[in-house]
Order: structure tokens, then sequence, then C-alpha cells
């Protein structure tokens, strides 16, 4: 039995402890009366306008790009997976459903670390967690909790648990730029949160509570220790069973790269950027205004591998030039940790590419060497006697690798390099590479809608945002020759046509001032257009255009699409020696493919709001009217089927060779110097345009041409884009007839059509001469 003494002390310090909870409850009702009117409105949460960045997709409903602060993809509640939902909540707030907002037991918990001065514990609700992410800042201090808490008590009563628990998956903060965790699933493993197993589930689930700490990409440990940690609090919710959470927790995740992107379409992302900022303004970035273009992603795709592997082709016939830079390495011997660490902290202001990795040389030897890239993973390059096995990864840079080589073209150790993978059956073989010189541009498109399919601006678009589709003027060379051939049709000349490919003379025989030659130094004396189309050559173009006249042949050319302001009016205009764009000259042979009309090439298929609401849409093809048409039915034939000769047995012969389909049309093109390289060609359905050539107008090397250099980029695209195309084969229109050596129009099937021009090599009329003669840049054909 308790003395009189104890019983008083006891009921003292009763008193004494109810005098103090008295206290606090009247310091929190006053600080709750303090705040309550300084409570911000509730309509960022009641009325939730999420962020959301402008994305460009292609038809076919791949993501291109975002643009905006904050990457983020609003997934409803409804659809976000279970699973996901009771991961995060085992582990952030296992009471959510039960609590009015606030969790006692979590706030005794972080007042007894605070007073004991134990690790700070995150007593925060996820309604609280809510209440700071949209109204409140980071810094913890006793007004931002007070505040914390009335927002939360707030906010309970305004929603509904399930609107809190959708406000907080699709606003909280997961690292890489992610908002979210419908974003975050995309940029940490680069699939939707319906696609998640338990393991990558858990690993998403621990990044709340410190994203950056626990971060899978930059703190692999950390995240898996935070990850085992999600997979326990899991198993004791019963949310998973303890075999599912033993699988989990072996499971090896496989993180979606930094460089990895599913379809590479920069140059097109910016432009439908810039169309739709241009219409809506800056709250484009915000609204969540969403682009569907027209491309296909594999055909995008397949288009951007095509023009790389080309442009990389052509450099490598080049020589080796030296490593990019060179940095110092600790001595060895140093540890291999430290050596990690060195060669990243050194590789990591250097920009990495996805095919072109940078890496630095830890190791050189004539006979191979080793390197370490950015991710740093370490790769061997092989030479020397190791070629027999087919490793030929350091033939292209043994210069480099001599002991005497010079101190810029030298590999050593600390160089930093670039280096390609290429597969060789069943392996992938490290190759030493280096970033090219030259640049290039793909278009293709559909030629019944205009519809663009496909379009790379460059190799790279980080590297030089230039978009060489649409706003590089340059020579089309002898791809411009098509146009001419089919004026020619309409002036009385047909593909059995005679003509003289010899030197242009003057009338006295001697030899004019502007006197053109084709690319092999050859003449090939009197031949057909067919045959002079097929082997490009330039005379027999020159004598053609003198026949019809600029202007007829001017006017004619327009009707194709060309501005004619960046024509040439001379003689030169014969061999392409005027300006296109790659788009331009698509569009040009777009007419050609839908059997005479002019079409408009577009992007933009429509443009919708967050919600899906339709905001703009392209308008649909419009019927097709005869009295629209561009070019009679008879002349897109016949000009078609001297392209058609061009990939059989022409310049473009390996068309023929590599497709092995009769219904492919085309032409070659190489200008003066082999500055710019092209091919244009089309199936049918499809038309589609390659340039190749350097920004600074240079000489891609001695002899080289468009079916040299850009054609197998287009063979390239064309035999993945018309994989289970039927064939098409031109019909033969009314008012052509197939005469005793060609195709011919049947009104002059009985004679009367010019048999043969410039046999006798007539004079150059004098303003022609005069005209030429002031221009002599021209364009050349090729081999």
């Amino acid at each position: 039995m308790l003395s009189p003494a104890r019983r008083r002390a006891g009921r003292l310090v009763l008193w004494l402890i109810g005098g103090l909870v008295l206290f606090a409850a009247s310091l929190v009702a006053l600080a709750a009366l303090w705040y309550w009117p300084q409570l911000p409105s509730l309509d960022k949460v009641t009325d939730y306008q999420p962020r959301q960045p402008l994305q460009v997709f292609t038809q076919d409903g791949v993501e291109l790009a975002q643009f905006g602060s904050e990457r983020r993809r609003f997934v409803p509640l409804a659809l976000i997976p279970q699973q996901l939902q009771q991961a995060v909540l085992a582990v952030e707030d296992a009471q959510f459903y039960d609590h009015f907002g606030i969790s006692f037991k979590g706030l005794a918990r972080a007042v007894v670390a605070r007073l004991t001065g134990g690790v700070p514990q995150g007593a925060s609700t996820i309604t609280q967690q809510v209440a700071r992410t949209f109204f409140l800042s980071t810094r913890r201090t006793p007004e931002r909790k007070i505040k914390e808490a009335l927002l939360a008590l707030q906010i309970e009563q305004k929603l509904s648990k399930g609107q809190i628990l959708e406000l907080y998956l699709n606003q909280i903060y997961l690292g890489q730029r992610s908002y979210g965790f419908g974003a975050a699933s995309l940029a940490y493993f680069g699939k939707p949160l319906e696609a998640l197993n338990i393991a990558e589930t858990a690993m998403l689930a621990g990044l709340p509570q410190n994203p950056i700490f626990a971060n899978p990409i930059a703190n692999p440990e950390r995240a898996r220790r935070r990850q085992l940690i999600v997979l326990a609090r899991m198993r004791s919710t019963g949310a998973i069973t303890e075999a599912e959470q033993a699988k989990a927790a072996t499971e090896k995740l496989v993180y979606r790269r930094s460089l990895q992107v599913d379809v590479h379409a920069e140059y097109v992302a910016e432009m439908a950027r810039q169309a739709v900022v241009d219409r809506f303004g800056e709250r484009a970035y915000t609204e969540g205004i969403r682009v569907y273009t027209s491309l296909r992603a594999p055909d995008q795709q397949a288009a951007h591998a095509a023009l790389r592997r080309a442009i990389l082709a052509h450099d490598r016939k080049g020589a080796y030039r030296g490593p990019e830079d060179h940095e110092e390495l600790p001595a060895e011997p140093a540890g291999a940790a430290d050596k990690d660490r060195a060669a990243a902290q050194v590789l990591k202001d250097y920009r990495d590419d996805e095919d072109l990795r940078v890496a630095i040389v830890t190791q050189a030897s004539p006979r191979e060497v080793v390197a370490q890239l950015a991710s740093g993973e370490t790769v061997r390059l092989l030479g020397g006697a190791q070629l027999a096995a087919g490793n030929d990864g350091l033939r292209w840079a043994q210069a480099a690798l001599a002991p005497n080589a010079p101190a810029a073209l030298a590999i050593k150790r600390g160089s930093v390099i670039r280096v390609i993978a290429e597969q060789r059956g069943t392996a992938s073989v490290w190759q030493i590479s280096q970033w090219p010189q030259a640049d290039g541009a793909f278009v293709a498109l559909d030629p019944a809608t205009g519809r663009m399919r496909a379009l790379v601006g460059g190799f790279d678009f980080t590297h030089q945002p230039f978009n060489h589709v649409t706003q590089a003027w340059r020579q089309p060379g002898s791809s411009f020759k098509p146009f001419l051939y089919s004026a020619a049709f309409e002036h009385g000349l047909m593909p059995e046509t005679q003509v003289n490919d010899s030197p242009l003379l003057n009338a006295d025989g001697s030899t004019p001032e502007w006197s053109p030659k084709n690319s092999d130094g050859r003449f090939d004396g009197v031949i057909s257009l067919r045959q002079a189309l097929a082997r490009s050559r330039n005379l027999v173009s020159v004598r053609v255009l003198k026949h019809l006249g600029r202007t007829a042949a001017r006017r004619w050319i327009g009707r194709y699409g060309f501005d004619l302001n960046k024509q040439p009016d001379d003689l030169t205009l014969a061999l392409g020696a005027g300006s296109t764009t790659p788009l331009q000259l698509a569009s040009a042979y777009a007419v050609l493919a839908n059997g005479g009309w002019r079409v408009q090439p577009l992007l933009i298929e429509r443009i919708t709001d967050a919600k899906g609401a339709v905001i703009f849409e392209a308008p649909a093809p419009a019927p097709r009217v005869e009295a629209d048409r561009a070019i009679p039915a008879r002349n897109v034939f016949m000009t078609s089927s001297l392209l058609n000769e061009v990939v059989r047995s022409g310049t473009a012969a390996r068309v023929q060779a590599a497709l092995q389909r009769p219904d492919l049309y085309g032409k070659t093109g190489t200008t003066n110097d082999s500055v710019d390289a092209w091919f244009a060609g089309f199936h049918p359905s499809l038309v589609a345009v390659v340039w190749i050539g350097h920004d600074d107008p240079t000489s891609l090397g001695v002899g080289e041409t468009g079916g040299g250099v850009a054609l197998p980029a287009w063979i390239d695209f064309m035999s993945h884009a018309l994989r289970g195309v039927p064939r098409q084969n031109l019909a033969t229109p009314g008012g052509v007839v197939m005469g005793t050596h060609d195709w011919r129009y049947a009104e002059w099937s009985g004679g009367g059509f010019v048999e043969q021009i410039g046999v006798d090599a007539p004079a150059a009329a004098p303003a022609q001469a005069a005209s030429a003669s002031a221009n002599p840049s021209a364009a050349t054909a090729e081999r």
C-alpha cells in the first residue's frame, strides 16, 4: 500500500502531465487558429491540373519526345496496377485507409527520435505528403509541419482516399526528371506501369522517400537496399507471398540506358514543337498537348539507321583522323576501382552516343586496345595476328598505333576515342570509329497523300540541329534530269530519240567557253534518250535543253513544284545546277509516283489536349480531279519507264540487284567535284530521297558518286519498307503505244517526232551560249 506522501506525489505527477497535455493542446489549438487563415486554397488538388509536357508521337502511337520542365504521364487510379498501389502504401503509409490525414503513431515515433537524438523518422502520411508537394516547401520547420497537418485535415475532408492516392501517385518526384509513377516506369524501365513485375514495382515504390539517394541508375546499391525493404513490407502486409518475395529479391533488373531511344526522330520532334508553340505559345509546355505525326515508327527507325550506316561507311573510306582528345589517367599500377573511377570521371564531360560510344584507352598496342566506356563497361578491340578470326577492330587505325605515329594521330593510354559494336554473325565485334565529317538527310513520304513516313534531318541532332531535309538548299545534280526529260516528251522527243553524246562545238568548230563533260571523261556518240538517262550523260541533257529552249523547260519543271527562283536560266539547268531541298525533291518525285498530281508534304496529323480532345486535325486528302493534274498520265508513264531503266541497267543498277523487284524507279545525282551525293526514287506506294554532303560545300572525295554514297541508304531503307508489299507495276495509260524500239505517244506513232538532235553538232544559240558561259559552275553526272 502506497504511503500518503507517495499518493500525493503521484497525484502531482498526474496533474503535471495533464497540465502539460492541456498546455500542449492549447498551444496546438492556438497554432491552428493562428495558421488556419494563412492556409492556401485547395484548388490545386480539388481541381487537379498537372503540369504535363508537350508530347510528340508517331502515327502508330510511339512517343518520340517530350518538351517541358517536368516529365509526367498522368495515369488514373483505376489504371494503376493494384500491386503498385499496395507497394507504395506498404512502405509509405500502411494505415492510409484508416487515418483521417494524420498518423499519431508516426508522429509519436518522430517526436521520440527527435527528443532522443535518433535518426529522423518520417511521420508524414501520404495525405501530408500531398499537402507538402502541392503547397509547401521542403524545409523542416515547425511552421511547415503544422501547416502540413492542417492542410492534410482539410484535404481529407474535401477528397476521397482514392482521389488523394491518385494525386500522390501522379505528382510525386521520383528522379530522372520524372514526376509520377507513370513517367518513372518509362524512364527507368522503358515500359508502362502495367508491364512491371514485382521486383521492378518494389524498386519504384522505394523511390519517394529519397529519389536522389535511392536512384537505381546513380546509386544501384542503395536502391537495392531500399527495394529489399519494400519487398519485406509488401510481404508483411500480405501484398505478396513469401515465394514471390524471394523470387523478386534475386531478380536482376535491366534499366533503360540514358542513351536508349525507342525511335530516333529528334528533327521531327523539333518541327512539331515549333509548330505547336507557334500556335499555342508557352502553355504548350505545361498543358499536356499531344502531337500525332504521320511518321510510322518502324520506317522512321529504319531510315535513321540506314542514313547513319551510309554516312559512317563513307567516312570509313577515308583515313583515321586520330583520337578526339587525350586525358591523364592514374599511373600504373593503380587499383581497378581507382582506374574505373578515374575513367568515369574523365568521360562525364564528353557527349556519348548510342552508336558511336565514347571511350578512354587504358591499354594500347597494335595487337589490342583496351578501353572503358562512359557506362563503365570495358571493351577490347583486337588487331594484328588476331585479324584471321575476323576481329578486325583495329585495321583502320593501325597507323595510329605505330610506335612512330604523329602525336595528333597516336592512340595511347588516356586517348579519348570512339568505338562502335558491329554484328558479325552471332557475335558483336568492337571496332575503332570516329565522328563523321559529312552529314546527310533522308525523307520518305506517301505519294498519294504527301504524308511523311520518315524524316531524318542529319546524322545527329545534338551535334547539328540544322534540318537538312527542309532547310538545306543544295544542287540536285543528275537527280534533276528526269524532269527535263519529262519536258522533252511534250516537245517532240521520245525515249528512242537519238541524241549525240559528244563535246559541244561552236559553228566554226571551236570549243565554247562553257564546255561540260561527262563524269567519266568519255563520250558515247549517238545514243537514245533512254540510254542517256540510264548512263546519266551530261552532253545529251544539254542538247535536250537547247532543243526545248530554257523558257519551255523552266515552265514545265515548275509543274513539279520546284522553286524557279532557285533554278538557273541558262544551260546549266540541264545538269541540276539549281537548288532544291530533299523535301522539295521528294515532292517532285511523288508527282511521278502517284500518276501526275502535286502533293503538299504533311507531317502533323492531329493535335489533342491532355484529355484526348482533338484541337487540330489535318484535312483528309481531296479527291483527285483530272483538271487538277499537274503532269499528263502518258508523260508520267514514259518518264517513269526511263527511271525504271536507271535502276535496272544504269547508274543505280544495284537497286534491282539488291531488291529483286521490277516496280522501282529512281535516279542518282552527283554535283561538281562530288560535293553532293543524291539518290531519289520511288515505289508507287512510297517515295524516298537521300542526300549526303558537307555543310560547308566541300568534296566527298575523288570519284564519290550518288550511286556509291547515297544509294546504299535508299536500298537499306526500302528493303525494310517494302517487305511484304505486293508488286505494283505501272499500268499503261491511254495515248501511249509501244513503237518499233520503245514507248512513244500514240499520235506520233507514224513518225513526225524528231528522230535525232545534235548529231551534226549544231551551233549553240548566241543567247544560250552567253548565258551558260556567265555561270560556268554546273553539276556533273555519276558513273
